[in-house]
């Protein structure tokens, strides 16, 4: 065979290898059951995240209790994530 056979064959072969991952990934990336079947955990979820960043957006000075709230609020988004993922089981 000659080169150029060769290396056409092998990028078809790899094009096709790439087609096959990219499908894969998107997949992944597009079928959500977690959030489709949990609409209440994926909406406090929404609500958690928002929340942390108005502690994180306000001023310092509140005698240690906006740190330990964000911290708290960091727990509940982990727990609520963990959550999810056990009820798309």
């Amino acid at each position: 065979m000659t080169q150029s056979k060769l290396s056409r064959r092998d990028s078809l072969r790899n094009i096709a290898m790439l087609g096959v991952a990219g499908a894969a990934v998107a997949t992944a990336f597009t079928t959500r059951p977690a959030e489709a079947a949990q609409p209440h955990m994926s909406k406090a979820l929404s609500d958690l995240q928002a929340a942390l960043n108005q502690l994180q957006a306000a001023l310092p000075d509140k005698g240690g209790h906006r740190v330990k709230a964000m911290a708290l609020v960091k727990d509940a988004i982990d727990e609520t994530t963990k959550g999810m993922a056990v009820g798309a089981m």
